[in-house]
């Protein structure tokens, strides 16, 4: 006990976040999230929805509903298979990584006929792959594919998804927790039912609460479908209403979580969706130059790879969590663990939103210079840094600000 408190204020250790999410929160959003608290059904507040609601909409490239969802993007991906699906009805799920089979575990929870593609994890999913199952499976009420596959690294073609899963009378639904604001998202143009995310990536807000897309098509179904959904928290056309001009009471929204949300927006806005795609692309790249140099092996083709998170292979009788856990306490750096089929034999990098800048490329690559000898890797000095800092020079990364 110390001046008659029993517990001193809370400290936590500054880290460099490269893993797979969240990433860093900028300190304009953490500002915001420490604003007043205001009632959820204040005039004031219901202000901020509208707006809030209109950005969220520039973000997803949709003139249809946008809101979040009070919640990690798995409250959003349960919003969303709940909502538009019903028990018994048979729901596709394109499977090639950790979070697809996630979809899969809910699903056969809400009691769906589950029927999953099983790909290969670390490749893009061949569209015909879905077009054959939707021809054994003509029924098919809702396919579910994810956009940027974190557990792998892969990025997927889900327009052409959407295509297929309409010419055969289907909605589709789709997770953009790590694509949104880091890579091109088009809703309308790829016509989507439904895509949730999170605000912990490429946004650079912290996590708990989830934006979401819906098509007006996918909100008919909800209003008219025989049954409402299980889940009265994730009924979407529910949550739409309390964002809608109406405001119709639902859920005691998370303000804080919606002004830190808000700030974010904000400011990938500002910087502009394609100068922040680019500024992704551009570190990606520049990361790949460098790890290539230090003859790492990068398991996922050029042209499948996610630009926000890179795969990195651990070359033999190196030790994943001697890895981590020495970048971790030497040099406070956060890089993420394989996942499922991955498990022990990645490790997984993140450049996402406040997190993805050249400075954090830098400090990662000498990291590694320095720690994969003592684990038995021989590396030359300065190699990583340099093939870094040539590929910047060729594609520069947009200027962050903050």
């Amino acid at each position: 006990m110390n001046n008659g408190q029993r517990y001193e204020p809370l400290t936590v250790p500054r880290r460099v976040i490269l893993g797979p999410g969240p990433s860093s929160a900028n300190p304009r959003v953490l500002r915001a999230m420490s604003l007043p608290i205001i009632g959820y059904l204040d005039p004031a507040f219901f202000e901020l929805l509208d707006e809030l609601s209109g950005m969220l909409g520039e973000v997803f490239k949709t003139n249809q509903r946008a809101f979040a969802v009070a919640g990690a993007g798995s409250a959003g991906m349960e919003a969303g298979l709940v909502s538009l699906a019903q028990p018994g009805d048979t729901v596709i799920i394109c499977s090639y990584g950790y979070f697809c089979e996630r979809q899969i575990i809910m699903s056969e929870r809400l009691g769906f006929n589950v029927v999953p593609l099983r790909t290969e994890w670390g490749r893009s999913m061949d569209p015909h792959v879905l077009a054959d199952a939707l021809k054994e499976h003509p029924e098919t009420q809702l396919v579910v594919g994810i956009h940027a596959e974190t557990s792998a690294g892969t990025l997927h073609p889900i327009a052409e998804f959407a295509r297929l899963a309409h010419e055969a009378g289907a909605m589709f639904m789709t997770d953009v927790v790590t694509s949104l604001a880091g890579c091109e998202l088009e809703f309308d143009e790829w016509d989507l039912d439904f895509a949730y995310s999170g605000s912990q990536k490429c946004l650079a807000a912290p996590p708990g609460i989830s934006p979401v897309a819906l098509s007006e098509r996918g909100l008919d179904y909800i209003r008219n479908r025989p049954k409402p959904p299980t889940s009265w928290y994730l009924d979407l056309q529910l949550i739409a209403d309390y964002w809608g001009p109406d405001h119709i009471a639902h859920h005691t929204a998370p303000v804080s979580m919606i002004y830190g949300l808000r700030e974010a927006v904000g400011m990938a806005l500002n910087e502009g969706l394609s100068a922040r795609w680019e500024r992704h692309a551009a570190n990606a790249s520049a990361l790949r130059a460098g790890l290539r140099a230090l003859n790492l092996e990068l398991p996922v083709p050029e042209d499948e790879r996610l630009d926000q998170l890179t795969l990195v292979r651990l070359p033999k009788g190196v030790d994943d969590v001697k890895l981590r856990n020495q970048l971790l306490d030497e040099y406070s750096i956060e890089v993420g663990r394989g996942l499922g089929e991955f498990a022990g034999k990645i490790i997984r990098v993140g450049l996402m939103g406040e997190s993805c800048v050249p400075a954090n490329v830098f400090a990662l690559l000498n990291a590694l210079e320095k720690i994969l000898p003592e684990h038995g890797f021989e590396v030359a000095n300065g190699v990583a840094a340099a093939a870094a800092s040539a590929q910047l020079v060729k594609q520069p990364s947009p200027l962050f600000t903050g």
